[in-house]
């Protein structure tokens, strides 16, 4: 398994090489016959792939193997910690603050963008063929996929890619009652589950694609979304006697500000209740499972696009749209601006740069991606993106960076991410701080201590300046403007 210590080495290597070869002109500009682009998201995958060492008992050979052929950006952050404001802000490349798109009741994002160029709609807009697959977009619940993602701007084809995951005799088939959430090994073969179905429908584009144009594909991989209910073989892998549990603090939640309080009440009885059942590390096996399910889908769809005619002209983007606590900060759950619910795996391959197994250290946000595939491809680029392209960091993997990343959670609730530090400020004013440096856990807030004001000023001008209005759920606000 390609590891940290690996990746650092060949970053060195990469980098001298650098200092005396031109990158080529793709990474700068479309060349006259323009890329592909595979773009993969899954959906609340956090940090626990090999690479980016999230985890020790993680199996994830061809996450690392993807990594090993491009560049991973080991500080990448979601817009939003929930999937309908990240996805929205992530395929629009404008921030929920903006858009209004808070939360996921806010399902029909059309109601508040109605003008936007998405993604794929850009890459439709210029000459390309776009095919979407799975989850993209978000939509209001699993059994809708395609509702939403079939919107005719985006797409020359979509496909929601199958539905019905194989489910356990009885549920909830953890033994807990009442909880949000649920897990079981199904044994059932791989091709019974609806990811591989989409997995398949990307093999067989590759295969079979006739297109007389550059593509852009797009899937989405519902897993590691609840309920985790994954092939066995997978779960096999994992004995929950024998994982390694995510570190906890049990006065964890002491230093924390009013403001926080929203964000614990469901998510932290949930983390009681397993705890309590000693089932903690049977969900924490369920989940490096579903990631290690994930990363054989990756596999195929690596080895599938290495032998066909797109090997060579193929830009692979593969991210989440968050994370998700899997007990750190004593919650199961996503939606809140900590660590484990905001840091995300985006890893970047181009098929002619240099920089192969580079790790960059970077802070960077889901929203420099639509600007950083604008310019590789030779897209519109469009004045509302609220991110910054990528290429500069993929040209040189440790150049000057002073931007951090911005997450947004539900209405005026901002995190601000930098290489060192995360600072916290919510509706209500209260602040949190922490130091990655001394304190990557987040176990101690140094918000209300003095000699850290400065820290905290810094950080604070990075906050948004305008606020859309929170609005009932699928409000028509089509007159509203794009503020910058």
């Amino acid at each position: 398994m390609l590891n940290r210590r690996t990746f650092i080495k060949q970053t060195f290597t990469n980098i001298a090489v650098f200092s005396s070869m031109n990158i080529p002109s793709k990474l700068t500009r479309a060349s006259e016959s323009p890329p592909n682009v595979l773009f993969i998201i899954a959906d609340d995958t956090n940090d626990w792939i090999g690479c980016m060492e999230g985890h020790p008992d993680v199996i994830t050979p061809n996450f690392d193997r993807l990594a090993n052929r491009g560049i991973l950006f080991n500080r990448a952050y979601s817009s939003g910690a929930i999937c309908n404001p990240s996805r929205t802000s992530l395929l629009t490349g404008i921030r929920p603050t903006t858009s209004g798109v808070y939360n996921n009741k806010h399902a029909d994002w059309r109601n508040y963008l109605p003008n936007a160029i998405t993604i794929p709609h850009n890459f439709k807009n210029n000459g390309y063929y776009a095919r979407g697959i799975g989850k993209v977009f978000h939509d209001q619940s699993s059994h809708e996929i395609g509702v939403i993602n079939r919107d005719e701007q985006n797409w020359n084809e979509y496909d929601g890619g199958g539905l019905g995951n194989p489910k356990p005799d009885q549920i909830p088939a953890c033994g807990i009652e009442d909880l949000d959430l649920d897990w079981a090994p199904i044994d059932k073969p791989d091709e019974e589950f609806p990811d591989s179905n989409r997995c398949k429908l990307v093999c067989d584009f590759l295969n079979t694609a006739q297109v007389d144009k550059p593509f852009f594909l797009a899937c989405g991989l519902t897993r590691t979304h609840a309920p985790l209910y994954v092939p066995k073989k997978y779960k096999d892998l994992y004995p929950p006697d024998e994982i390694t549990l995510p570190a906890i603090c049990e006065n964890d939640l002491e230093d924390l500000p009013t403001g926080a309080q929203m964000f614990l009440k469901g998510p932290c009885e949930t983390f009681t209740k397993v705890f309590e059942n000693n089932k903690w590390g049977d969900l924490v096996s369920a989940y490096l499972a579903s990631i290690t399910y994930n990363d054989s889908l990756i596999g195929k769809i690596l080895d599938t696009l290495d032998a066909s005619p797109f090997a060579n002209n193929t830009i692979i983007v593969y991210t989440s749209d968050h994370g998700f606590h899997m007990g750190e900060k004593l919650r199961i759950h996503k939606n809140c601006l900590w660590e484990e619910a905001t840091h995300v795996p985006l890893i970047v391959s181009i098929p002619d740069s240099i920089h192969k197994g580079v790790i960059c250290e970077r802070t960077v946000s889901h929203l420099d991606i639509y600007p950083t595939l604008a310019e590789l491809c030779g897209l519109d680029t469009l004045p509302e993106f609220e991110g910054v392209s990528l290429v500069p960091l993929l040209n040189d993997p440790t150049a000057k960076w002073d931007r951090p990343a911005l997450t947004s959670c539900q209405y005026k609730n901002e995190s601000v991410r930098s290489e060192r530090w995360r600072y916290i400020r919510y509706k209500d004013g209260t602040e949190e701080l922490y130091d990655h440096d001394n304190d990557p856990n987040e176990w101690t807030n140094l918000a209300d201590q003095p000699e850290y004001t400065e820290v905290k000023q810094e950080l604070s001008t990075w906050l948004p300046t305008y606020y859309a209005p929170f609005t009932k759920p699928d409000t028509n606000v089509s007159s509203w403007p794009i503020h910058k």
